[in-house]
């Protein structure tokens, strides 16, 4: 193993799981400086410049304070994509890569208007773009610093997708008819900040992660009704959930008169993902 590779983990070490020292020293090696696999196995030191030395050690102390790889990095591999990701967006998530992949096999054939609720990134609209040939999707998100991310990872990938600044909470119908409504909204209750790793907590956006104690299904309840007015008869909501709220998520749905509700669990084995349709 490269010399390199063992100083990356002897400055880490106790910072992060062993597990996670030598994948994340190798992420940072060949994403940043470009080194190549046969390098990194190879035992012979690597010359870095003084200014590289300099950037390495730089970016240690800033994963030292817990900032996530990806952020310093710049991207984040999702559903076989690369995407942009900063402060402003959150990292997407394997589990999220689930509730795409199962609506692209619902709906792989044929025309399709999907809605994305709160896209952050953009890596669902995108993946659901990239993946669906006749698919027309239309994203909303109410910060404008994440749809200037969303955007550009649209020409990264090379998908239209229709952004819009809009603050769900806020919305009405405005006449248009989805086939399709995801979203993947904040979901975490506030009791629930003192069980989240240190690297989520300070380094994401807490507006895309946090809801009130006493009103966990806050965005799925909203988003619902408005599906009631804006999906087609037989449209589908998909939503990533939750893991406590599986059944209340799937009780508020059928009082909202949703049929063929279906509750799915992730790689996990955790209650994470929801599908209803009108």
């Amino acid at each position: 193993m490269n010399p390199v590779v063992s100083y990356i983990k002897q400055t880490l070490q106790g910072y992060y799981p062993d597990s996670e020292l030598v994948p994340m020293a190798k992420l940072l090696l060949t994403q940043v400086f470009g080194m190549s696999v046969v390098e990194l196995y190879a035992g012979k030191d690597t010359t870095f410049s003084v200014n590289e030395r300099k950037q390495l050690d730089d970016i240690l102390v800033r994963l030292q304070k817990l900032e996530p790889i990806q952020y310093i990095i710049g991207t984040e591999e999702f559903y076989g994509l690369t995407f942009e990701v900063n402060k402003h967006v959150l990292i997407p998530r394997p589990e999220t890569g689930e509730l795409v992949d199962w609506i692209i096999r619902e709906h792989k054939y044929g025309r399709v208007r999907i809605l994305d609720i709160g896209t952050g990134s953009g890596c669902i609209a995108i993946s659901l773009a990239k993946n669906l040939e006749e698919a027309e999707v239309v994203s909303w998100d109410v910060s404008e610093k994440a749809l200037q991310v969303a955007e550009r990872n649209c020409r990264r990938n090379g998908v239209r997708v229709t952004l819009e600044q809009r603050d769900v909470l806020l919305a009405s119908p405005a006449g248009e008819r989805f086939d399709v409504i995801v979203s993947n909204p904040p979901y975490i209750t506030e009791k629930e900040r003192e069980d989240m790793s240190a690297n989520v907590l300070e380094w994401e956006p807490e507006l895309a992660l946090f809801v009130p104690d006493d009103s966990p299904l806050l965005f799925y309840r909203k988003i619902a009704e408005l599906g009631r007015d804006m999906l087609v008869s037989g449209g589908r909501l998909y939503f990533e959930i939750n893991q406590e709220y599986g059944r209340e998520t799937v009780d508020m749905l059928a009082g909202l008169e949703y049929k063929n509700i279906e509750l799915r669990k992730d790689l996990f084995q955790n209650d994470r993902m929801i599908k209803a349709e009108k």
